[in-house]
Order: structure tokens, then C-alpha cells, then sequence
């Protein structure tokens, strides 16, 4: 039997995106599960009816799967083997910005799957949105592709210098050893298992910059609201 008659060259190119989003995963060892599972050969039209229960039952046997793999990344790669795709006129529009435009704004970077949301994996998000954020102010400045460190050594480490010019990343989910590495980056990372649209996270953001939590006030260098009463009772 020839590779043409196992599987389709289209079908062959979506395993292989979707294998790319699920961090780890071997492409050969998946295309083969796919096809133990749908049947030869593997067919686009095959490919079109795999839903994310499938996905989660063929990665069970995988020994090599990040233990946090999240659902959100399961269903980008579903929607890569439907040969569903989120082209560059899909995704948010930016807004111009200069340096010193928002005085005491944070640089904020989201981790996304789909147009302007928080939807994304750290390791597996195929973008970074990069939002310059003040207490009245909130401007997507950047649409940063992680695609440039997918030939990294280590791709987290890639991932974190990636927006280090940034002080939080909000993802959906996260793994422990990633979260160190962007934590050696200067970017703390805050997981929302929810997720969410981008704007309505950042804008619950903006709500405590005047009242920050300590994690918060940290990175902003200023005393955290929590604290000051203690400090007022030192005065008195």
C-alpha cells in the first residue's frame, strides 16, 4: 500500500498543524492514532468529523503529553484537522502607540487562539496579543506570532522572550515549568482557566490599578492598597 492511498497530502498537512499545538505530541504517532481511529485512509472529509472527545481519548495513551494540556489547545487542533484556519483579516486591528503615550500604563500580553480573545495555551497559542494598558486607556499595539520560535531549543523559553518587553501574560492555562521560565523573563503570568474576551479581562484590570493587590503593586512599584492601612497606623 502507498502513503497516497493511507492518507491524503491535505490530510497529512492538518495532523501535522494540529500535532504542532498540541505541545510534545510526535505527528507520526498521532497521524497513526487518527487512523486507527477513523479507519484508512485518512481523508479529508474523515478529518472534518473528529470532535475534541476523540482527541482527549488518543491522547490519554500518550506518555509524552504536557499533564496540563487544556482544552482550549485540543480544540485549535480539532479545528486545524476540520481544516478550519484564522486568517490575518480575522484577527484584531492595532492601535498606533508611542512610548510615554499612557503614562503609568502596564504592557499586558494575551495569550490567543481565536481573533481577541484570551483562549490560549502558553505553550501552544499560535499568537501573543500585546495591549498597552492604563487606567483609562487600553490599546492593542501588537498581533505577535509564536510561529518564530517554533525552531527554538527550548520553545518556552523562546515564548517568554518573546514578550519580555511585557510585565503580565494572561493565559488560560499554563504549566509549571513554563510559568518559571516566564517568570525569569520578567513577565508574570496570571492563568483564567475561563478565559474570556481580551478587552473585558484587561478592563477588570484597569478596575484595580488605583487599588492594587500585592502581586500587582509589585510590578507597578508602588505600596500595595492592602498594606497602606498599616503603614498610616505606623504614622499615627
Amino acid at each position: 500500500m502507498t502513503t497516497a492511498t493511507v492518507i491524503t497530502k491535505t490530510a497529512a498537512l492538518r495532523i501535522a498543524q494540529a500535532a504542532h499545538v498540541l505541545s510534545d505530541v510526535n505527528a507520526g504517532a498521532f497521524a497513526a492514532k487518527l487512523g486507527d481511529q477513523l479507519g484508512l485512509p485518512i481523508t479529508e472529509e474523515k478529518l472534518s468529523k473528529v470532535t475534541v472527545a476523540d482527541i482527549k481519548l488518543i491522547l490519554s495513551g500518550e506518555e509524552t503529553v504536557d499533564p496540563d494540556m487544556d482544552s482550549a489547545s485540543i480544540k485549535l487542533a480539532v479545528r486545524h484537522l476540520w481544516g478550519a484556519s484564522d486568517d490575518d483579516e480575522n484577527l484584531p486591528s492595532r492601535t498606533a502607540y508611542t512610548d510615554g503615550d499612557i503614562p503609568g500604563s502596564l504592557r499586558v500580553a494575551i495569550a490567543s487562539n481565536t481573533e481577541e480573545n484570551l483562549d490560549g495555551h502558553f505553550g501552544s497559542c499560535p499568537r501573543f496579543l500585546i495591549y498597552q494598558v492604563g487606567r483609562n486607556d487600553l490599546r492593542l499595539i501588537d498581533v505577535r506570532a509564536t510561529s518564530i520560535t517554533d525552531d527554538a531549543e527550548d520553545k518556552n523559553v523562546a515564548r517568554a522572550n518573546l514578550i519580555n518587553d511585557c510585565q503580565i501574560v494572561y493565559v488560560q492555562s499554563i504549566g509549571g515549568p513554563a510559568a518559571a521560565k516566564a517568570v525569569r523573563a520578567n513577565v508574570h503570568p496570571v492563568k483564567i482557566p475561563e478565559g474570556g474576551q481580551a478587552s473585558a479581562v484587561l478592563q477588570r484590570l484597569q478596575a484595580v490599578l488605583d487599588a492594587p493587590p500585592p502581586w500587582l503593586a509589585k510590578i507597578l512599584g508602588v505600596e500595595a492598597k492592602s498594606l497602606s492601612r498599616f503603614a498610616e497606623a505606623e504614622e499615627d
